[in-house]
Formats: structure tokens, C-alpha cells, sequence
């Protein structure tokens, strides 16, 4: 595989004017094409200069931040994953901290679940890999309409990872729904958090167009996660995630 490299070598017309003020004018482009393959000489020079930073990165990025006693994996049958069972719980957990009133979250599609996690000790590369975006958590507060919106896309993809919310599909359609263990009321507001990605209607998603309100809480969702695994190791616990029947399907 090779990398395109552009050089235009340019050559200028220098004028003069009465104020003294110069001005320039392209009048010729040249390009030329270098092929990249392992045929090319390892450059020294540029090995010294990154050398130092790329030891601390990979020292940082291997520091272990915690241990999970099963595999956090994405594959299921079910609408659910212990994968996205963990990854929103741990958003609710966080984000809660700083938003206590957060009814329930929808953090990331099951297209955001990057990676699986396996059994033994996290360290911080794993979360980098599961969640390599920057993006950041929006909390939204929603009429009941809306709040439909949302559980319906939600169902009709035939589930996605959430965390304080609960609820059956049938024919693609959400049933028996309920938000902090409390049946869903249509004609309340909840406050819903999510991603900025989300938000703006990733991956075809809808109900946070006309919100009542919005806010970023300045929380990044890779950060959750970091703080999660964290406050996990520091409470002398492994993660444990499971299926427990948040969305089922019949």
C-alpha cells in the first residue's frame, strides 16, 4: 500500500509597488508522487524525535486500572449484551454524579461497542479500544413523545445498550415500559442522557430533535468508562456484568 505525498515546488514573481508592499503570484506547480512501503529507509532522525513520547504513551496506555471476572462481550441472542449492559451502566453511574436527576441513558449503539473486553485484568488501552471517539454526553430533557421516539428506535433495532430503562419488544414495537422501575407516562418529561453522536441522529437515530431542554454535562463517554473501572478497583471489586432482562423479546 502507498501513501500519496504531494510536493508543489513553487516559483514566484516578486513586484514592486510605489507603497513598497509586496505581492505574489503562482506561475508554476510541479508534483511528485513517493511511494511508502517497507522498501523505505527507517529515518533516524525522526525515530530520536518521537521515541521518548511514544515509551510514555505506551506506558500509560498499559497501566491496568482494574480486572472484570467474565468476558465483556458483545455478541448475544438477546436485545441485550453484558458488554452493553456494562458500558451503560457505567455512563449512569458516572454521569449521575454530576446529574443526579437522569432518568435513564441510551449512551451508544450497538455500531459504538468497538470491541470485546476479555476475563482478567482492564487496562486503559482496553477502554481507548472500546470507545475511540471523543464524543460527548448530552442530557436532554424530553417531552413523553419524544421520550417514545426514542424507546421505539430503540426497540425497532431490535435493542440498544441502556441503563435505567426496561421494556419488552413485539413486533419491533416497545411494550410493558418502564424508567427507574416506573411505568412510562407519556405525558411526563424525563430526562434522558445520551451522546452527541446520537443527538444529532447517528446511526438513524430519532426523538432528540425538539427537546425542552439540553445540556452538556462535560463528560466524555470514554472517560466514563475510565471512571467506572476505576472506582471498581479502588472499592477492591472486579466487574461482574450480566444479562438481567433489561430488553427482552417475544
Amino acid at each position: 500500500m502507498s501513501i500519496k505525498k504531494h510536493i508543489y515546488i513553487l516559483t514566484i514573481s516578486l513586484f514592486f509597488l510605489g507603497s513598497c508592499t509586496a505581492k505574489y503570484a503562482v506561475v508554476k506547480s510541479n508534483r511528485e508522487e513517493y511511494k511508502v512501503s517497507n522498501d523505505v529507509q527507517v529515518d533516524s532522525a525522526i525515530i530520536k524525535t518521537y521515541l521518548p513520547y511514544k515509551v510514555k504513551v505506551d506506558a500509560e496506555m498499559n497501566t491496568v486500572i482494574g480486572y472484570t471476572d467474565v468476558v465483556l462481550t458483545k455478541s448475544s441472542t438477546v436485545p441485550e449484551s453484558v458488554l452493553g449492559n456494562f458500558f451503560a451502566d457505567a455512563v449512569l453511574n458516572q454521569a449521575k454524579k454530576i446529574e443526579p436527576a437522569i432518568d435513564f441513558v441510551f449512551p451508544t449503539t450497538k455500531g459504538g461497542l468497538r470491541n470485546d473486553i476479555a476475563k482478567g485484568p482492564i487496562n486503559v488501552s482496553n477502554i481507548f479500544e472500546l470507545m475511540p471517539f471523543e464524543n460527548q454526553l448530552v442530557l436532554f430533557n424530553l417531552k413523553g413523545e419524544d421520550v417514545l421516539k426514542v424507546i421505539t428506535y430503540i426497540a425497532a433495532s431490535n435493542g440498544q445498550p441502556v441503563s435505567g430503562l426496561k421494556f419488552n419488544i413485539k413486533d419491533k414495537s416497545p411494550e410493558q415500559v418502564l424508567i427507574n422501575g416506573k411505568s412510562f407516562d407519556i405525558t411526563k418529561n424525563y430526562w434522558v442522557l445520551t451522546s452527541d453522536y446520537i443527538a444529532s441522529g447517528g446511526d438513524d437515530a430519532v426523538g432528540f430533535a425538539t427537546p425542552i431542554s439540553r445540556k452538556n454535562i462535560g463528560l466524555l463517554v470514554r472517560d466514563a468508562l475510565l471512571k467506572e473501572v476505576k472506582q471498581f478497583q479502588a472499592e477492591g471489586k472486579r466487574i461482574n456484568a450480566k444479562l438481567d432482562g433489561r430488553i427482552t423479546k417475544n
